[in-house]
């Protein structure tokens, strides 16, 4: 017997029937429908990119009066650097820039920001001048209200105790803002007192800190007081008990000078020369007018 050699021929087969109708062919996509926002993309955010470091503000270099005073010094000099940290902030801070000259030289130069912040300082210390003034003036025309004889802005010498024991006394200059004496013939009875204003707490603070300023005070003064202001607030700029047991303290208690604390009231006999002939020369506060009190009475 032959065998016969079928050739089978490639039919397509359709699937089996499953009985889910075939999906629809997709269709492309079209414009957005109106009033859609725009697709926006995603940002791409890389862990590894960090923001660059930005510089630091103006004020961040904290600035005080220590610069600000170095400003006005450079600027009504010369302008040679004495290459501290005061001017390397200031250097920082565009307030300074170096001027290397023709021979090589390198100086300092004020810039235009300098100036403004040199001109904010001046109205600054120039509103504390005036209040400071101010309360000066109101503790003198006290004294001489109690029958005394006042002055404002003394160069007085006076003694400090040496340093160490069976050396020599000390001399310094010391610059009370009121000093005043009873009015008398007698020496004995003058009764020198010098009073010491303050507006601002750190001065007051600044000044507690050198008891040689204080001890030439007592050295001049039977009594020493210290006159405390008021801040923004209207509140004193400190506490009686801030102030060194011995010294009196003045306070602005509603517009008036009220006593918070008495001074220690040592006896002075005798007043030295120089400070006599200290107040010879200098002129003290006007008094009142005598006559005119006596229109008061008519």
């Amino acid at each position: 017997m032959h065998a016969v050699e079928i050739t089978a021929h490639e039919v397509p087969v359709d699937p089996p029937p499953t009985g889910v109708p075939p999906m629809p062919p997709a269709m492309p996509p079209g414009p957005p429908p109106e009033g859609d926002p725009p697709a926006v993309e995603p940002p791409i955010i890389d862990p590894i990119i960090t923001p660059p470091v930005a510089d630091p503000p103006f004020n961040a270099l904290m600035l005080g009066r220590v610069h600000a005073r170095r400003l006005r010094e450079v600027y009504r000099s010369a302008g040679w650097p004495c290459c501290d940290a005061i001017e390397v902030d200031l250097l920082a801070a565009g307030l300074l820039a170096r001027v290397r000259s023709a021979q090589g030289h390198e100086t300092l130069r004020v810039t235009d920001r300098g100036i403004a912040h040199i001109a904010d300082s001046l109205v600054v210390n120039r509103g504390a001048l005036s209040t400071h003034e101010a309360l000066v003036e109101r503790v003198a025309r006290e004294m001489t209200r109690n029958g005394r004889i006042a002055w404002r802005g003394l160069s007085l010498r006076a003694r400090l105790a040496p340093t160490e024991e069976g050396g020599k006394p000390r001399w310094c200059i010391a610059r009370p803002d009121v000093f005043s004496i009873r009015n008398t013939s007698v020496e004995a009875y003058a009764q020198p007192v010098v009073h010491e204003v303050k507006v601002s707490r750190a001065d007051l603070l600044g000044d507690l800190r050198k008891p040689d300023k204080r001890a030439a005070y007592l050295d001049l003064g039977g009594e020493c007081w210290y006159v405390l202001g008021n801040d923004a607030r209207g509140r004193c700029i400190a506490s009686p008990d801030e102030v060194p047991e011995g010294c009196g303290v003045l306070v602005l208690e509603e517009g008036h000078l009220a006593v918070a604390r008495a001074a220690l009231h040592r006896p002075v006999q005798r007043i030295p020369f120089g400070v006599w002939m200290a107040l010879a020369k200098a002129q003290p506060v006007p008094g009142f007018d005598d006559e005119a009190q006596d229109l008061l009475g008519s």
